[in-house]
């Protein structure tokens, strides 16, 4: 997220919006760029001319996390020991498919994660439940029987809808933030390694 934000910073320097601040994260973080980008402009817009955006910002965001992309703290043994006790894990993501792709390609995640839900194949973009509704369909498995993990309070309220425990991240925003927030997540933590130590501390077994 902070290759993201310095992405925006160009972005918006670019197209004289003003800055970036955590209120404004708020409001657009997890939701899909056909909306965010009417927010920042405060008026409507065409597909076409959202699309040119996405691409602007997009593109600048791939370019500079080239080679520079950190998975939080305990992300690859969490899927790891998944894997090895059989469960599905799926990504449930606001993110344009160049991105997706860009992603799983500096980190290795596609060694992990097959199953990919995005926010583009679904009416409604986070908050509404739709996409983690799809990666459950796509796990095949109850949406009340899934785990999310969230970074943003808007995927928090996207993830409850959907009938999901879920716990929050907290590489953004912070406890504070989304214990404030409504619905508030079913639990927070600073990373994955810490929910290893905690509560999935089963999965480090067999």
């Amino acid at each position: 997220m902070p290759l993201h934000a310095q992405a925006f910073e160009h972005f918006a320097g670019a197209h004289h919006l003003p800055p970036l601040t955590m209120d404004v994260r708020r409001r657009i973080d997890g939701k899909r760029n056909s909306e965010i980008f009417p927010m920042l402009f405060e008026r409507e817009m065409g597909m076409e001319e959202i699309l040119v955006l996405e691409e602007e910002k997009e593109g600048a965001y791939r370019q500079l996390s080239r080679g520079r992309i950190v998975l939080v703290r305990g992300a690859l043994t969490l899927l790891t020991r998944l894997q090895a006790h059989g469960i599905g894990v799926a990504v449930a993501t606001s993110a344009p498919l160049k991105n997706v792709v860009h992603t799983f390609a500096e980190t290795g995640l596609g060694a992990h994660v097959t199953i990919i839900a995005r926010g583009d194949e679904v009416p409604r973009g986070k908050p509404f439940p739709d996409v983690f509704a799809l990666a459950a369909e796509r796990l095949h498995v109850a949406a009340d029987q899934c785990l999310a993990f969230e970074d943003a309070p808007i995927g928090v309220a996207a993830a409850i809808a959907a009938g999901m425990t879920c716990v929050a991240i907290a590489t953004t925003f912070s406890a504070e933030q989304f214990e404030a927030h409504i619905p508030a997540p079913h639990a927070v933590l600073p990373d994955y390694e810490t929910f290893l130590a905690g509560p999935g501390r089963w999965l480090l077994d067999g």
